[in-house]
């Protein structure tokens, strides 16, 4: 997608719109850091969800999803730390805590808050931090926190994910911003990750959920680092309205809000990409030239999970021949005889045939941070592009003793 010429790049996150404000903290959930973040709208706000297609479903996954149905929400609670998974009845009785206490300590009425959490499997939520913490993050809510919260939800990432944009509007200006939090157990079985996105338009909530699942499918389910997909994946859409600009379906200035928020979720999803566990490099999948539009996603899924392509991007090995068989196995017919292929920019292969090349200056183009694999088919139209990373002897590192 290219980038409206109206759409603006700026530094921030889900308090760059107006009407928002955000506060992170630390209750001692994490040996270290911050991790609690609240939320809230100066009113009433539009909202919609997406969240995750796994079978086993995290209680605050369940919890929102019900409550995000009536297309209102006015405050988000987020913890890191614990994932309140597969932690039965008593999981679901901590998420209505949860928003009990926000309501408790910010005056809103519960049924207008969403709870997420993430973290560890089959704990339960130690509640009295989670409420001490609640409470903290009430009386620290500022829209220049918005940095703040984006640290509050990680987990083993490395670094905040933030993002946000101007739109320039036939009625004026609107802001979108964006948060998001992931480097593992990320697939593209929606939502892969938590995320929260804010806009100070006007939207009517069944188009916001429009513009939502548009920009998903554009983006987050674009990005995979390792196949697997999370119990507690949620992406939430929040729209104040503070600026009285109304965005209608159908018109110029709709198609300019959608296209800023598949610009901020694109770039969050990126991030979340090449901050992969252990990852040392952003590696684009491009595949072209499939039958249809599907079979290209599932060729450039495939070879972005594949563990052998990962390990080889790892090692800056051009060792072609594993891309060629993930593409194979991908369950789409095309046809290999006449396929090309470029490593990082550098020729491979060639109607199915190898390339001459120099494998030391294929190695070198593989160090750099952003690696393209590029796979042409000769078949049709259809194409596809998947953000993944790399598979470092970190990434077994960490999910060898995450709970020990």
């Amino acid at each position: 997608m290219t980038e409206h010429s109206s759409t603006i790049p700026i530094e921030g996150g889900i308090t760059v719109p107006r009407g928002f404000r955000a506060a992170g903290v630390a209750c001692g959930l994490k040996h270290a850091g911050l991790d609690l973040m609240l939320l809230t709208a100066d009113r009433v706000a539009s909202a919609a969800g997406v969240f995750t297609t796994n079978v086993v479903k995290a209680a605050p996954v369940l919890y929102s999803a019900r409550q995000v149905r009536a297309g209102r929400a006015q405050a988000v609670v987020i913890n890191s730390g614990v994932a309140n998974a597969c932690t039965g009845e008593e999981g679901m009785r901590r998420c209505v805590q949860m928003a009990a206490d926000v309501a408790r300590a910010t005056g809103l009425p519960a049924e207008l808050v969403l709870v997420c959490s993430t973290g560890v499997i089959g704990r339960q939520l130690p509640m009295e931090k989670i409420s001490a913490g609640i409470a903290e993050a009430a009386h620290s809510l500022s829209p220049a926190s918005g940095h703040l919260a984006a640290r509050a939800i990680m987990t083993t990432d490395t670094r905040p994910k933030e993002a946000a944009v101007i739109v320039e509007t036939e009625q004026g200006a609107i802001s979108i911003g964006g948060m998001a939090k992931g480097s593992g157990m990320i697939a593209p079985n929606m939502a892969t990750m938590l995320g929260v996105i804010t806009t100070d338009a006007q939207i009517q909530p069944d188009l916001l959920a429009v513009a939502l699942r548009t920009a998903v499918n554009r983006s987050f389910h674009r990005v995979t680092v390792d196949g697997d997909t999370s119990t507690n994946d949620t992406v939430l859409l929040l729209a104040s309205g503070v600026t009285g600009i109304r965005l209608e379906q159908g018109t110029e200035d709709f198609a300019r809000f959608e296209q800023g928020l598949c610009q901020v979720a694109t770039a969050l999803a990126k991030a979340i990409a090449r901050d992969g566990e252990g990852a040392t490099k952003l590696v684009e999948v491009r595949v072209s030239g499939a039958a249809d539009h599907a079979g290209a996603a599932a060729i450039a899924k495939t070879i972005a999970n594949s563990p052998l392509v990962k390990t080889a991007l790892f090692g800056n090995d051009p060792n072609w021949g594993r891309v060629l068989a993930a593409a194979g196995r991908a369950g789409v017919v095309f046809d290999p005889a006449r396929v090309s292929l470029d490593l990082a920019g550098v020729p491979v292969v060639r109607e199915g045939q190898p390339v001459e090349c120099d494998a030391e200056v294929a190695s070198a183009a593989m160090r750099a941070d952003e690696v393209v694999i590029d796979l042409r088919l000769a078949e049709g139209e259809g194409k596809a592009v998947v953000w993944t990373c790399d598979f470092s002897y970190d990434y077994v590192r960490i999910n060898a003793d995450y709970t020990t």
